[in-house]
């Protein structure tokens, strides 16, 4: 953590989070957003959720990308933590697991700015274990 020597240091460390804040929750119209979702459950903060998290907001603001970043429970990917739900306007959820800084920048670059498909899509017809026990 950065050390506070002045008063422009805590000013400035204020703007920052207000900023980050602000991006991570934007709730007046975010339909016409980027809506990220990261998993952050026991096993997606073990596998460095936090760490894609706040690259992924550090990145959407220096691209200035308006983007609604926020975090959730349990998508039940364990497998493939860390793993994140990205909704593009007027587009379906699709979500990418085993997401590291390098592949959140990726996707930021190609899918949310280009909306190219990116490696690391979990197919939208996936079965957990348990629901197959269910049928």
């Amino acid at each position: 953590m950065t050390k506070v020597k002045s008063l422009a240091d805590l000013r400035k460390m204020k703007e920052e989070m207000a900023n980050k804040v602000q991006l991570r929750e934007k709730g007046d119209h975010p339909d016409q957003l980027v809506q990220v979702k990261v998993s952050m459950a026991t096993c997606g903060i073990a596998s460095g959720a936090k760490e894609v998290m706040n690259h992924l907001i550090d990145q959407l603001d220096q691209q200035a990308i308006e983007a609604v970043v926020t975090q959730t429970g349990c998508m039940g990917y364990c497998y493939a933590e860390p793993t994140i739900e990205v909704t593009l306007p007027n587009s379906s959820p699709v979500v990418f697991g085993y997401v590291d800084t390098k592949k959140a920048s990726e996707i930021i670059s190609r899918y949310i700015i280009r909306g190219e498909l990116v490696d690391g899509i979990i197919p939208v017809n996936y079965e957990t274990v348990n629901e197959k026990k269910k049928d």
